[in-house]
């Protein structure tokens, strides 16, 4: 093996040292009638076990040496091993890369493919990958704001947004600007080194023309300060979108729970389906973690910050199969908080989360959990946006809160 690794690296070695003005007829000529000389005897599945060996920057340069080693060489499944390979411990999971290749590498409007898939440039794409290894992701929630890198399944920090954005009442470039650079100082990367993702807040629900105004001025003005800043490329989504491709799926009803609201949205091939009706509920992160503070307040449990109800809340609470019955039983559980010492909850565990089904629980006046996504797949199948009414039926949760053990169920 090491004598077919050396020849295959002389063949390289006299293919460097050839006469560089050599025409381009006379080049092709030889590709077109190149073989692989020595190795012409050698089984192809030996050949690739060696080129798997030397390793893609090496493989790559082999595809310089002759046609019938870049035939060799371009194989799909030999760029597969190599990006399946790839620092495993910090690329994302094989079926993410595979879904990304595949649905979002056209761009919008999302063009399905699978049946092609075979036929994707893997050789490319792992050059393409390896000259910008990776993005800079912020995600940016009206309460707070996850950052970090793609390369790790999750944010390398997080800070309240509203802390971050400055004096409300200045100007909205203003704001995002200190906003951005404060992101970058802390990540301690300079913002031309590195593309950005950037998950947008789901606002201006309508499809209204002055809410399609809204979400247009807030997109020109994210690019415009990013690109000031000499952000090399951005690509601005909305959360409800980035959840539903992290689950690897271009269709179906994303359940965000965010910071102040939960919404309820439809989307069909990467676009969110306004016309058909975005639901809102006035039930966020911060009702929940309220509710649990004034049920530890009713029961004498002393605290001295929301940071710790917010704490126990992420580390306790649970969302009940069956409300009613679990009332009758012993849940006690506890927690210790850092700085404060142990906290132990019984009912407030799952009485915190009931509220996305029972609202009236913490005095909310609007319509269920449940309820809501059942409306939401009811409009999306009177709309018969398309012959399969399946694309609904499938339903991710997103947000800190949606981990809520029970919740799926």
């Amino acid at each position: 093996m090491t004598t077919l690794i050396r020849k295959v690296w002389e063949s390289v070695s006299s293919r460097k040292g050839s006469n560089t003005e050599t025409t381009s007829s006379s080049s092709l000529a030889t590709s077109s009638t190149a073989c692989l000389g020595a190795f012409d005897r050698v089984p192809t599945d030996l050949l690739m076990q060696i080129v798997r060996l030397v390793g893609p920057k090496e493989a790559a340069k082999l595809s310089a040496v002759c046609k019938a080693w870049r035939c060799l060489v371009s194989d799909n499944e030999l760029w597969i091993f190599f990006l399946q390979n790839q620092k495993k411990q910090e690329e994302p999971h094989w079926d993410s890369f595979l879904f990304s290749e595949t649905y979002l590498r056209s761009g919008y409007p999302l063009q399905p493919f699978w049946s092609q898939m075979p036929q994707l440039p893997f050789m490319a794409i792992y050059g393409q990958r390896e000259q910008v290894p990776g993005s800079v992701i912020i995600d940016g929630g009206s309460g707070y704001c996850k950052f970090g890198w793609s390369k790790y399944a999750c944010p390398s920090a997080r800070s309240a947004t509203f802390l971050e954005f400055g004096n409300v009442e200045s100007p909205m470039y203003s704001r995002l600007r200190h906003f951005f650079v404060t992101i970058y100082s802390r990540m301690q990367v300079k913002p031309s080194s590195q593309p950005v993702v950037l998950s947008i807040p789901i606002c201006h629900y309508d499809d209204t023309e002055s809410a399609k105004a809204s979400r247009r001025q807030l997109k020109e003005a994210i690019y415009k300060v990013l690109f000031d800043i000499n952000v090399p490329a951005v690509c601005a989504i909305n959360q409800a979108t980035l959840a539903l491709y992290a689950a690897r799926r271009t269709s179906g009803i994303v359940v965000n729970i965010g910071f102040q609201v939960t919404s309820i949205v439809p989307i069909l091939n990467g676009k969110v389906m306004r016309k058909v009706g975005v639901e809102v509920m006035g039930l966020g992160a911060l009702k929940l973690t309220g509710f649990l503070r004034e049920l530890m307040q009713q029961n004498n449990i002393g605290f001295e910050s929301l940071y710790t109800v917010r704490t126990l809340k992420e580390n306790l609470c649970y969302v009940a199969a069956d409300y009613e019955a679990e009332l009758s039983k012993n849940t006690q559980a506890s927690f210790e908080a850092t700085g404060e010492g142990w906290f132990t909850l019984s009912k407030e565990r799952f009485q915190t989360g009931e509220i996305l089904f029972q609202p009236r629980l913490a005095g909310v006046r609007t319509m269920g959990l449940h309820q809501a996504v059942a409306l939401c797949m009811d409009h999306c199948h009177s709309a018969e946006l398309t012959d399969d009414d399946a694309w609904f039926k499938t339903v991710v949760l997103s947000g800190g809160s949606a981990c809520l053990p029970g919740l799926a169920g």
